[in-house]
């Protein structure tokens, strides 16, 4: 089943608790307008050809809202699955933004940085002239494979296209702080997780249904995933909240230590090789898809959408 289809299979079992008609379910799950766009850059006296996508699910509260991917990953399905799922996200905590989303499909790593601000600016500019970038109606932010510097490209692109719009600032969101962001955004998604795991720890009778254990430091943590979210994340927990997390994964493997993961030192040592294979912090094994499915009390997927399946589910 596509990502899309998982999404819209989501929608219409609530449909029917909610006693939707057929025609306002219809017009729920379609997608409002889609934009592919090949992106050519000259890069070393060569044209280098990108495809990318930004898709807007609805527009019934303006501006739209989404964050922009960079991953080899990205397509026109999963675009317009991202998209919806931000409508429905915004709409259910009634935050008052319709949803939105773009993505490149690029390897990101594969680029230097002149390079990456070159194709990002082009990219940009192909949106934001076609009306896909604008603080009044479509307004990215970091995703996979994108930060706060992509976010300032893209702000520098739409201000230069735009020179009257005083509220060029507005245009993305995730910027760097020198440039009109929040402090607190990087690790917001990862923070949010956190506050969750922390709620439910709140309710006696939920941690009693799932068989947890009644504080959260004596329960054992899986985390998926260890880049902006997963890091923070772990960060977080391991500080705040003293929580055993015996296991981390990335897309090569997982580390693994029964006792627990000093995640200080792991973070250290991830922002100089850029990888969690620490052999001080832990066995690493390179079976990625076997971390999902180790004996834990809280597993936390932390990385791309998608990865509990019919296939893996039971495990």
């Amino acid at each position: 089943m596509s990502f899309k289809k998982n999404v819209n299979l989501h929608v219409d079992r609530s449909a029917k608790l909610l006693n939707f008609s057929n025609d306002v379910l219809e017009h729920i799950k379609s997608v409002h307008s889609l934009i592919k766009v090949n992106v050519g850059v000259v890069i070393d006296e060569k044209i280098h050809n990108f495809t990318g996508w930004r898709a807007v699910h609805s527009e019934h509260i303006l501006p739209s809202k989404g964050g922009m991917r960079y991953s080899e990953s990205v397509d026109q399905d999963d675009t317009e699955a991202l998209a919806s799922l931000m409508t429905y996200k915004c709409a259910i905590v009634n935050i008052p933004f319709g949803g939105s989303k773009g993505g490149l499909k690029i390897n990101p790593k594969n680029y230097t940085i002149p390079q990456l601000r070159k194709i990002t600016k082009a990219f940009a500019t192909k949106l934001i002239n076609k009306g896909f970038i604008s603080p009044a109606l479509n307004v990215p932010a970091p995703d996979v494979g994108t930060s706060e510097r992509e976010m300032e490209w893209i702000m520098e692109t739409y201000k230069s296209l735009r020179p009257d719009d005083i509220n060029y600032r507005g245009c993305v969101t995730g910027k760097p702080l020198h440039r009109g962001g929040i402090d607190g955004r990087t690790e917001a998604t990862g923070r949010g997780i956190e506050e969750v795991i922390r709620e439910i720890f709140r309710h006696a009778d939920i941690i009693k249904e799932s068989g947890l254990k009644n504080e959260l430091k004596d329960n054992n943590i899986i985390i998926q995933g260890f880049g902006n979210v997963g890091s923070n994340l772990a960060k977080h927990l391991y500080n705040r909240d003293k929580a055993k997390i015996i296991a981390i994964g990335e897309r090569d493997g997982y580390l693994f230590n029964k006792n627990g993961i000093d995640i200080n030192a792991l973070n250290e040592f991830y922002k100089n090789n850029q990888n969690i294979n620490n052999p001080k912090l832990g066995e690493f094994k390179n079976k990625p898809n076997e971390l999902l499915e180790l004996n834990c009390d809280i597993l936390i997927p932390a990385a791309l959408e998608n990865v509990i399946t019919i296939k893996n589910v039971y495990k």
